[in-house]
């Protein structure tokens, strides 16, 4: 049974439902993973707090999505990581509710949201990142791990899933928590993307070191693609054995193999473009590049560099002069990146240059500011989006509360990370989003 979020009705449904039978409002599945002491002994069937039904192993459905999880008061220490983390959300599932200690669990049990679970599509699949999926599979499943796909998936793929590790590494390790990413039952793949089903810190005695790394990747290695398994093996060896011995070499060397593969396998990229004045506003303060209403398509890699860039801004509202700030904004930055050599540029400079046209707008809107002697909130201002797709590698900068996403076939993933008090809050290990945001001043 299902109840619909809609306050005002509530009515229960059948979990087969995708709109509430009464009032036809959406009705979320929401599946989350649960941690603490004894859960493997769940069954399906089983319940929760009177809410949470359990669908498979450690997998529960949330049947009141419309009532919001009891307030936490407290994070325990061990589950700060989780907060921590935020900005990383895409790869690392965040906190959902805490329940307490009861006759079944007398520790207490965690549920975590955005775990690496998916609803399987059906039939034979969606692709090869994914298992198929039999007539009498569970509703919801572990995202399959990546060592079961990697023996089969592209070069260029297995290179990604590796640098995505690689940017985890430093975060999670300033956390005590890079243990996991040593933990192959615990990497699972969305497709593209490296999901983790959970964080894990490391036995007493134990260190989580690069040489660890190049240990498990030495077994991968061995049944890479043929285009990548000779260079692959060599740098898990340096890392083994300790001659690579810092993570920013292992990224240079991971962009280094990932540009040789990716001039040998174009990529098509198409674009669109869109604003929307929205019900309320007198007037569009919404901007982006290439302008509102294109499509233009681009061919990264192969032999002829190539680059293409996006941004977007949105004015911020009730602000006067915000479709000036966006406008003035997506012109600046433009401009800037026109400056640079983007087929050829170090991975870390292209990231500064990103960084550095951001701020350059931010200076232009600040000036225009002062000279038209604008104050407080009369002072024009916009958020900022901006990627940068070159080769097979895309560049993310942005300011605000406009966000980028990512979607698969499975999801619909927020990459950026909200620039106010909320997420400020989450960063820090105060508490949870949805409760930051209750907070007066939030954002």
């Amino acid at each position: 049974m299902l109840y619909c979020p809609n306050y005002t009705c509530q009515a229960p449904n059948a979990e087969s439902n995708q709109f509430c039978h009464k009032c036809h409002t959406l009705l979320p599945k929401r599946y989350l993973w649960v941690l603490g002491k004894g859960v493997e002994t769940m069954q399906p069937g089983d319940w929760l707090s009177d809410r949470y039904l359990c669908k498979a192993r450690r997998i529960v459905l949330d049947t009141k999505p419309g009532l919001v999880p009891t307030e936490l008061t407290e994070i325990p220490g061990v589950l700060q990581p989780y907060l921590r983390l935020s900005p990383y959300r895409i790869h690392v599932p965040q906190i959902f509710a805490l329940l307490p200690p009861s006759d079944l669990f007398s520790g207490g049990v965690v549920l975590l949201d955005a775990a690496a679970l998916y609803i399987p599509l059906g039939g034979n699949g969606a692709d090869a990142a994914a298992p198929a999926a039999a007539p009498s599979a569970a509703p919801v499943q572990r995202l399959p791990a990546l060592v079961d796909l990697w023996p089969h998936a592209s070069a260029l793929r297995q290179i990604n899933w590796l640098l995505q590790i690689c940017q985890l590494w430093q975060p999670m390790l300033a956390e005590q928590v890079a243990e996991t990413l040593l933990l192959p039952a615990l990497i699972r793949v969305e497709g593209p993307i490296v999901r983790l089903t959970e964080l894990r810190s490391p036995s007493s005695g134990q260190f989580t070191t690069l040489a660890r790394l190049g240990q498990l990747w030495q077994t991968w290695a061995a049944t890479a693609h043929p285009d990548i398994r000779a260079p692959l093996s060599s740098l898990s060896q340096q890392l083994a054995a300790g001659q690579l011995a810092t993570v920013e070499g292992l990224q240079a060397a991971l962009d280094l193999l990932l540009a040789q593969v990716g001039r040998s396998h174009p990529v098509s990229l198409h674009v669109a473009t869109r604003t929307d004045q929205g019900p309320s506003r007198q007037r569009n303060e919404d901007a982006c590049y290439p302008p509102a209403d294109t499509v233009s398509s681009y061919t990264l890699g192969g032999a002829t560099p190539s680059s293409a860039l996006v941004i977007v801004c949105d004015g911020i509202g009730g602000h006067q002069g915000g479709d000036v700030a966006s406008n003035l904004a997506i012109e600046s930055v433009w401009q800037e990146m026109q400056a640079i050599a983007v087929p050829t540029l170090p991975s870390p400079a292209l990231s500064e240059s990103l960084e550095k046209a951001a701020l350059v707008a931010n200076d232009l809107i600040s000036q225009r500011n002062d000279s038209e002697q604008r104050f407080e909130r009369q002072r024009m201002g916009t958020t900022l989006v901006t990627g940068l797709a070159r080769h097979n590698e895309l560049y993310i900068a942005h300011v605000g509360d406009s966000r980028a996403y990512w979607i698969t076939r499975w999801g619909c993933h927020q990459v950026t990370l909200d620039d106010d008090v909320a997420s400020r809050e989450v960063r820090m290990g105060y508490g949870i989003y949805r409760e930051a945001l209750r907070h007066p001043g939030s954002g």
